[in-house]
């Protein structure tokens, strides 16, 4: 439970003993009741909207219900001063003891401060990545990688079990160009002259290690056999290379699945055909025909019926079909059942996309919602492209011609833990730029750099305290820190909250920009010592003073570690 929790309890039975003196009435609705951090962190150590919410329903004026309010609450020891603000807002002011025994709790719960059960152990999948299998990892599947595993680790510090999925588009027609492009880097594996990569197959390099593999192993079988004896068996084997090279380099990311669910599987088992018939018997599902497009003008159009989902019920803007007129499954149709399938294991389905598929988000989700009855939720969360720089200077990228950049490139030049921090430094729905020079800035205008030296300083000082002067961090006189310590306990004991707020909202970026707050927080009382000396972790000549002192160091360090462990990034102990 947050300390804003714990609070809330506390505000709750005030209420109750106001009910209790038929100075309120019973039946009130006390669910918009928060206690939160106030805007203004001068105004308070917390705040509450009580009397705002509930002084209409109470037939009584806000300010008169927050007057009766912060009487009660003066009478708890753990709040020093509650005040009226404005109309009825009420800011409360905690007894120091409170923050200190926060910054013990921090102590005990170690790696698992921060938890939640707001999840309750309910299953969620989060599916990302899904890249198509023609190729290695680059940039344009970077962010999504890292956004969607670091929800899949967030969803899971805060009481789900998670299922990380990654979706194989092996069924489509880029698999058969894939399957084309291996098997003319198989004949140059061979010996053969193929001059230019012809036009609409995969040119990059990296198929000549699948080219070589495949004359190994079936010599010069298929050099001149025609392409129905070998498509199907060189599709097999091309994509199973292709996904060998993206678990590789998405393990350079740190991100490794659970589940890894194939498109032509999905199809080979009838789950598309189980999907169907389930929305036949439940009539979201007729054979139709579709409206002649709007604003074009088709000389040889004919309608044709194909089977329809009724996705205008489910708040579309027309009705969708799964199959094509010669029988075989729209991407929708494919979709349909693969999200059918997701369904059967999980009470909650996220997926990770590209922006650029925002346009099939209402299908899927009425789709989903005709499925499960409405009780599987699922949520969509689109992430932009991100533009390359290096130096403000755009980096040309296009995956057909072979000249892109590849996350085993990127990683190679800045590391991991730049790549990854850097990818949820802004909203996912929003633009962002990824420029190499500045990602690795030694300076506080560099969030990665920022968060990494606020960790790496604090073990400088533990050590330096411990080698030094032989002072270690003790809790034993942590009454002695002031006003602008316990500010920092304060930042801190934000993180529970910041936990359970990006979790429901399915926003990991939240911790991200938390942990910029708090490494901020941090320097700024690390350079008061710059100017005053007492303000100084470690005092030579007060052995109490300084191991309270890093005894919060120690603490604060262990809630940035907690975050960036979140997010899947190494906190530095040196820089």
């Amino acid at each position: 439970m947050t300390i804003f929790a714990r609070f809330a309890v506390l505000l709750n039975d005030a209420l109750d003993a106001l009910v209790a003196a038929d100075a309120l009435p019973a039946d009130l609705e006390r669910k918009n009741v928060v206690v939160e951090p106030p805007k203004d962190a001068a105004h308070g150590d917390m705040a509450t909207n009580a009397a705002m919410v509930l002084a209409k329903p109470a037939g009584t004026n806000p300010r008169a219900l927050a007057e009766l309010l912060v009487a009660e609450l003066q009478k708890l020891d753990s709040i020093s001063s509650a005040d009226i603000a404005g109309p009825g807002f009420i800011n409360l002011r905690l007894d120091p003891s409170v923050w200190g025994a926060e910054l013990t709790a921090i102590a005990e719960f170690g790696d698992e401060y921060g938890q939640s059960d707001i999840g309750t152990g309910k299953a969620v999948n989060v599916e990302y990545v899904s890249a198509n299998p023609t190729g290695p990892m680059h940039m344009g599947h970077c962010r999504g990688a890292v956004v969607g595993d670091a929800l899949a680790s967030l969803l899971e510090f805060a009481g789900h079990k998670v299922i990380r999925e990654y979706y194989i588009n092996d069924a489509g027609g880029q698999v058969d160009t894939l399957a084309r492009s291996a098997h003319l880097r198989y004949l140059e594996a061979l010996g053969e002259t193929i001059g230019e990569i012809p036009e609409g197959l995969y040119p990059g390099d990296y198929l000549k290690p699948v080219g070589n593999r495949l004359a190994k192993e079936f010599g010069n079988k298929y050099s001149g056999a025609d392409e129905g004896e070998w498509l199907a068996l060189f599709r097999k084997e091309a994509v199973s290379d292709m996904m060998d090279m993206i678990r590789g380099d998405l393990a350079l990311l740190g991100i490794h699945h659970d589940l890894f669910s194939s498109e032509a599987a999905l199809h080979e088992e009838g789950k598309a055909e189980a999907a169907e018939k389930y929305l036949r018997k439940n009539d979201l599902v007729y054979d139709g025909e579709l409206e002649k497009p709007k604003g074009k003008e088709i000389e040889d159009w004919e309608p044709v019926t194909l089977p329809l989902f009724r996705s205008t019920q489910y708040g579309d803007d027309q009705d969708r079909p799964i199959k094509k007129s010669d029988g075989s499954w729209t991407y929708f149709g494919a979709d349909l059942a693969y999200h059918y399938q997701k369904s059967q294991n999980a009470d909650r389905l996220i997926d990770i996309w590209g922006a650029d598929h925002a346009g099939t988000v209402k299908r899927i989700k009425a789709a989903v919602n005709a499925l499960t009855g409405g009780e599987t939720e699922f949520d969509v969360k689109l992430v932009q492209m991100v533009r390359l720089l290096r130096g403000g200077e755009p980096i040309k990228m296009s995956k057909r011609s072979g000249n892109f950049v590849t996350i085993a490139d990127m990683v190679e030049e800045v590391g991991k833990d730049v790549v990854r921090f850097t990818m949820l430094t802004r909203k996912s729905d929003a633009q962002m730029d990824f420029d190499f020079t500045k990602v690795i800035e030694a300076s506080k205008d560099n969030p990665v750099f920022y968060v990494q030296y606020a960790h790496a300083r604090i073990c400088s000082t533990l050590r330096k305290g411990m080698d030094e002067e032989g002072f270690a961090p003790s809790a034993e006189h942590i009454d002695l820190l002031g006003a602008e310590e316990l500010a920092l306990v304060r930042e801190a004991a934000n993180f529970p909250r910041i936990v359970e707020s990006a979790a429901k909202a399915a926003e990991p970026h939240r911790v991200a920009f938390y942990l910029n707050d708090l490494a901020s927080a941090f320097h700024t009382y690390w350079n008061l010592g710059n100017d005053q000396p007492d303000k100084r972790f470690i005092l030579g000549q007060n052995k109490q003073l300084s191991e309270a002192r890093l005894f919060l160091a120690a603490n604060i360090g262990q809630v940035i570690r907690n975050g960036l462990r979140l997010l899947g990034v190494e906190a530095a102990e040196s820089m």
